[in-house]
C-alpha cells in the first residue's frame, strides 16, 4: 500500500513536460509494438493466401491430368502433357512439389504420382489434414507441415472423386515457405526500425514544442523570483492567451497583498495613538507620593512596555507578510552606525562597518532597522571600546550579520537567558528587558533567526541570520 502511494506521489510530482512526454512515450511504445505485430501477421496472412491460391492452381491442372481407365478396374491414367507447365517442378528439391495420391477405404496410400522436384524424397501429409480432406470432398484445405529435406513447406490438399472408381484420389501441393517468411522477417525489421525512428522524431519534436510552448511559464517563474526579492513589483510583458489571465490574476493577488499591509499598518498607527495617550494621562496624573499613584506609575510604565512591544509585533508580522521585499543591508548599518558613535563618543566607544554593498536581505528597512537598532544599542552599551558589524552570505541562501564587542560577554547559561522576554541580567542598566527578544521574534517573522556567542574580540557575537535577497 506505501509502494503504491509513493509511486502515485511521485507521479504527481512530475512536472507537465515529463507528463507529457512519458505518456506519449507509453503510446509510442504501445503503437510500435502493436503496428509491428499487426503489420508482420497481416503480411504474413497474404503470403500464405498468395501460396494457397498458387496451390489451387496446381490442384486444378493436376486434375486435368488424370482420367480413369474404361476397363472396369477404377485405375486412373496420368496425362503427362498436362502436368503443371512450372519448371521448378522438374528441379530436384527445388521447393515446389506436387503429388497425385490414391488411397484405399481405409485411407491408407496405395499408390502415388509426384513431381520430379520431390526426387528420391517422401512427401508426408499431416494425418489430420488427409483425414479432413478424405472427408470433404471437393474442398480445397491448407496447413503448415515438413516436406522434403526437412523443408517447412506450405500444403495444400483436395479429395476428387470419379464414379468409375469407389475411392478418392488426393490431389496434393506443397511450396517451401523458407523464402517467404524470411521476407515477413524483414518486414518485421523494417517496420520496427521505421517505426521507432518515426515514433523517435515524433517524441523529439514533442520536447521541442513543449520547451517552447512552456516557456512563458518560466517567464512567470522567473519574475515572481524577481518580485519574491524585490527586484521588480509586479509580472511585465505580454504573454500568451492561456497564461495572461494568470499574469493578470497574480498581479491582482499583489496588489491585494499590499493593501492588506497597508491596512495592518494603519490599525497598528491607529492602536498604538489610541493607547498611548491614555497611558501617558495615567502616568501623569500619578505623580503624587501615595501607595495608589506608585501602583499606578508602575503599571503604566508596564501597560506602555506590553503596548509597544506588541505593537512592534504586529507591525513586523504585517511586514513580513509582504512581498517584493528587498533592503540593502550595508545602508541600513552605516546609518544606525553613525548615531551611535555619535551617542557613545563620549565613552570613547565606536562602531566599525565592514559589510559588502550588494548583500540584500528580504526584510523590510524598518525591521531591519529595529533589529540592528537594538542589537548595536545593546552592543555599545556593553562594549568597552570598539563595536564592529560584518556581513555575509551563508550556504543555505541565508544572510548572517554579525556584531561584535569587546565587552565582557556572556556565559552559555547567561546567552541562554538574555533571549527571553523581560529578562535583564543587570538590573542597574537602563532598559526593560525586550530588546534581544523583539529582535529574535522579528527576525523569526521574517523567516530568520537570533544567535548569541563569543565573539573573537572577547565579548559577546551577536548572528542575525535573515532570508537573502
Amino acid at each position: 500500500m506505501e509502494t503504491g502511494q509513493h509511486s502515485k506521489n511521485r507521479f504527481q510530482s512530475l512536472s507537465l513536460a515529463r507528463r507529457l512526454l512519458l505518456g506519449a512515450l507509453l503510446w509510442s511504445v504501445l503503437l510500435v509494438a502493436g503496428g509491428v505485430v499487426t503489420m508482420t501477421a497481416v503480411y504474413r496472412a497474404e503470403t500464405l493466401n498468395i501460396l494457397d491460391d498458387e496451390h489451387a492452381a496446381t490442384l486444378q491442372t493436376l486434375a486435368r491430368a488424370i482420367r480413369p481407365l474404361d476397363d472396369g478396374t477404377g485405375r486412373i491414367e496420368d496425362i503427362e502433357e498436362r502436368h503443371p507447365p512450372d519448371p521448378r517442378f522438374l528441379v530436384p528439391l527445388s521447393g515446389k512439389y506436387w503429388q497425385i495420391l490414391a488411397v484405399d477405404e481405409f485411407g491408407l496410400q496405395v499408390g502415388d504420382i509426384t513431381s520430379r522436384s520431390v526426387f528420391d524424397e517422401t512427401l508426408i501429409l499431416p494425418p489430420n489434414l488427409q483425414r479432413e480432406a478424405l472427408e470433404n470432398p471437393g474442398q480445397i484445405l491448407s496447413a503448415n507441415g515438413i516436406g522434403p529435406a526437412e523443408q517447412t513447406v506450405r500444403i495444400t490438399v483436395q479429395a476428387t472423386t470419379f464414379q468409375a472408381r469407389e475411392n478418392p484420389i488426393l490431389l496434393v501441393a506443397m511450396s517451401d515457405r523458407t523464402l517467404s517468411m524470411a521476407g515477413v522477417d524483414r518486414l518485421r525489421t523494417i517496420l520496427l526500425v521505421a517505426m521507432l525512428a518515426l515514433a523517435g522524431g515524433t517524441l523529439l519534436a514533442m520536447a521541442l514544442g513543449l520547451r517552447y510552448a512552456l516557456r512563458p511559464l518560466d517567464r512567470i517563474q522567473s519574475d515572481i523570483t524577481e518580485i519574491r526579492e524585490g527586484r521588480q513589483a509586479a509580472l511585465t510583458g505580454e504573454y500568451p492567451a492561456e497564461v495572461q489571465p494568470l499574469s493578470e490574476e497574480l498581479n491582482k493577488l499583489l496588489d491585494h497583498n499590499r493593501e492588506v499591509v497597508s491596512r495592518a499598518r494603519t490599525h497598528v498607527g491607529n492602536l498604538a495613538h489610541a493607547l498611548k495617550r491614555p497611558l501617558a494621562v495615567l502616568r501623569n496624573e500619578a505623580n503624587g507620593e501615595t501607595q495608589l499613584d506608585d501602583v499606578v506609575r508602575r503599571q503604566s510604565e508596564a501597560m506602555r512596555s506590553n503596548v509597544d512591544h506588541y505593537l512592534r509585533r504586529a507591525q513586523a508580522a504585517a511586514r513580513a507578510e509582504a512581498l517584493g521585499v528587498r533592503t540593502q543591508v550595508s545602508e541600513a548599518v552605516q546609518g544606525i552606525a553613525r548615531v551611535m558613535n555619535k551617542l557613545f563618543a563620549a565613552d570613547g566607544k565606536s562602531v566599525t562597518v565592514d559589510i559588502p554593498i550588494d548583500i540584500y536581505v528580504r526584510t523590510e528597512p524598518q525591521d531591519l532597522e529595529e533589529i540592528l537598532g537594538n542589537l548595536l544599542d545593546n552592543a555599545c552599551k556593553w562594549a568597552r571600546q570598539t563595536v564592529t558589524v560584518t556581513a555575509q552570505h551563508d550556504d543555505d541562501g541565508m544572510v548572517a550579520i554579525l556584531i561584535d564587542d569587546d565587552g565582557p560577554g556572556l556565559t552559555p547559561e547567561e546567552r541562554e537567558q538574555a533571549i527571553k522576554r523581560g529578562v535583564r541580567l543587570d538590573e542597574t542598566a537602563p532598559g526593560t528587558g525586550l530588546g534581544l527578544s523583539i529582535v529574535a521574534e522579528i527576525a523569526g517573522m521574517n523567516g530568520g533567526s537570533l544567535e548569541l556567542d563569543e565573539s573573537p574580540a572577547g565579548g559577546l557575537r551577536t548572528r542575525v541570520r535573515l532570508r537573502r535577497a
